[in-house]
């Protein structure tokens, strides 16, 4: 892999972000986090959506439209183009990813975008000392603007369908399949068995594009505050919250049983 790396930097690269690009798609090939005989295949997740379907259950997704999100939102497209899907609009989001968000609804065929907000105006999202609270207490403000929305949400459901993988972070790979949830909701995991090669792979062959900041050299995008490029030597949950001890925002940590 050094070699490979020097090899690139001898011949002056002269687009840093094809670097990154290149070695993150060597990692698809190189690490293998998850057994691929536990992925679930699309005809799995089409039986599981329609027995939810034949019990009359309420089920929703949440999507934050991210290049590696697309494969769950574009096989969900392929069963159900009326799913309810969740963007959860913290009011902090790159304009990028508002516009590739709408792109992608149009360009899958869906049709339930639902632009979720917290109930907290920004004017009264501030600490003590009147800084934002991205910037003084960003627990704080994750749960005002993406769990206790979501929350919220999940009364009027029975199903939330997310897309946490195991290769992720090691939150993550302690969750199953199906988990109970609060207000009596199951969180439905499909993706849990995939890995970035697989990830790679579907996006391959289904042609589905790139989040347009990737070009930039951001690889894991959220709230414009917490989101900085990623470095070749960075995992892609590094490169949010960076700098704190913190690598999750409480959707995958606090909207759950344990």
């Amino acid at each position: 892999m050094a070699k490979i790396k020097n090899c690139l930097f001898i011949d002056h690269i002269e687009n840093t972000v094809h670097f990154i690009a290149f070695c993150d798609h060597l990692k698809y090939w190189r690490f293998t986090f998850a057994d691929q005989s536990k992925r679930m295949e699309f005809q799995e997740l089409e039986k599981k959506i329609l027995s939810y379907q034949e019990k009359g259950k309420r089920y929703f997704t949440t999507s934050s439209f991210q290049t590696h999100s697309l494969v769950l939102l574009h096989m969900l497209s392929r069963i159900d183009q009326n799913i309810p899907v969740v963007f959860i609009n913290t009011g902090f989001h790159f304009p990028a990813t508002i516009s590739f968000r709408d792109k992608i609804m149009d360009d899958f065929g869906l049709t339930n975008l639902v632009d979720l907000h917290s109930e907290t105006p920004k004017s009264n999202q501030r600490g003590p000392e009147g800084r934002l609270l991205f910037a003084s207490d960003p627990d704080f403000c994750c749960f005002l603007n993406k769990t206790e929305p979501l929350n919220n949400m999940l009364c009027m459901y029975d199903i939330w369908i997310n897309g946490v993988r195991a290769d992720q972070s090691s939150v993550r790979k302690a969750m199953k399949e199906e988990q109970a949830a609060p207000n009596d909701t199951i969180r439905f995991h499909p993706m849990l068995g995939w890995n970035s090669k697989m990830i790679y792979e579907y996006r391959k062959e289904f042609n589905l594009p790139s989040h347009p900041m990737e070009e930039e050299g951001y690889l894991s995008i959220g709230c414009e505050p917490c989101t900085r490029k990623i470095d070749p030597e960075m995992n892609e949950r590094e490169v949010r919250w960076f700098g704190l001890n913190k690598t999750e925002c409480g959707l995958h940590t606090d909207l759950i049983e344990k």
